[in-house]
């Protein structure tokens, strides 16, 4: 949120980016799941309901549901209907994380003893809920999806080698958030293709797919992208304090609480370290996102913005639409995702 908006204006401001996002291009737009007072995004699949309403053709979808908070069944269940509403536009990203131990404790529903999810349990079972493939033998076989023909587009979304090997070996698309762990990222993507296998069921692909998720802000000049970073940085920097509950500055507040105008940091071709913030003017975003692109084989990007600048979060989906071409998609830098 902005300082000083409203929630209601927040998700209002949210669904006119998707309506943006389509005019423009994009590919698709994806909501996250956050359980925190500066965001409102808390339940990504009412948001991709309202998006898709408000739209005609952009996939919309999770980045990411939090699957170890919830049970597989019941995700299945809710995307498959949203893909009933809206077919062939719906994406599933499912991710884990915590949001810290009282929401974490508040997410559960059976607080008698801690609660410690098998992640790949929970993988496999949402995967064979999706495509009605659980063994013969087994109990939950007995209950399929009755959507089973209308299922979501199935996303992993991580930032551990857990994630890069748990999509790849059973054929999954994988989408490696790099602002989170960005000196990771090569090693993931790799662990990612090493341990691919041809998925055996309809809810995965052929062949790897992998998308890269980075904090991107493009502006008119250098020093305004630089000005817009800056309650990014301090959000990260409360988050590396482990401090999941803040408000996020406006410009002005947050250079001050930086002691400057943020520098910025370049991608440097062969590095394989991705920077945090991708940021600059298009001609410096496009080059970037170009090496980076080359360097990692790239299938798509995912596009983060956490700025609190609405006309600025706005003119940067502008500018950075400059990347796609339409009418001859092979000239394309990737794919974009909002």
């Amino acid at each position: 949120m902005q300082p000083g908006e409203t929630p209601s204006q927040a998700l209002q401001h949210s669904l006119d980016l998707a309506v943006l996002a389509e005019n423009l291009g994009y590919q698709r737009i994806w909501f996250a799941e956050h359980h925190a007072k500066s965001l409102v995004g808390r339940s990504p699949e009412v948001l991709i309901t309202a998006a898709a309403a408000r739209t005609k053709r952009i996939r919309i979808g999770s980045g990411a549901v939090l699957l170890n908070h919830y049970s597989a069944y019941r995700i299945a269940e809710v995307f498959c209907t949203l893909n009933e509403l809206y077919p062939g536009r719906i994406d599933l990203g499912i991710g884990r994380a915590t949001a810290g131990p009282i929401i974490d404790l508040a997410l559960q529903q059976d607080r008698s003893k801690p609660f410690h999810p098998d992640s790949d349990v929970q993988l496999n079972e949402l995967v064979n809920w999706l495509q009605n493939s659980f063994e013969a033998d087994s109990i939950l076989g007995a209950i399929p999806i009755h959507s089973i023909k209308s299922r979501p587009q199935l996303h992993v979304t991580g930032t551990s080698s857990w994630s890069a090997r748990a999509s790849g070996s059973r054929g999954l698309r994988y989408v490696f958030a790099s602002f989170f762990n960005q000196f990771s990222t090569r090693e993931c993507v790799d662990a990612y293709r090493e341990h691919f296998k041809p998925a055996t069921g309809s809810a995965g692909v052929q062949s790897p797919e992998v998308r890269l998720g980075l904090h991107v802000v493009c502006s008119d000049t250098e020093f305004e992208a630089r000005r817009q970073i800056g309650p990014v940085q301090v959000a990260y920097n409360y988050l590396g304090q482990g401090k999941l509950q803040f408000l996020e500055p406006s410009p002005e507040e947050a250079i001050a609480l930086l002691g400057g105008v943020p520098v910025i940091e370049r991608y440097k071709r062969r590095s394989y370290v991705p920077p945090r913030y991708v940021t600059g003017t298009f001609e410096q975003v496009a080059e970037q996102l170009h090496w980076i692109e080359q360097d990692f084989q790239i299938d798509e990007f995912v596009v983060q913005d956490m700025t609190t600048d609405w006309a600025a979060r706005r003119h940067s989906y502008e500018l950075l639409a400059g990347l796609l071409n339409p009418e001859n998609p092979s000239e394309t830098l990737a794919q974009l995702t909002a």
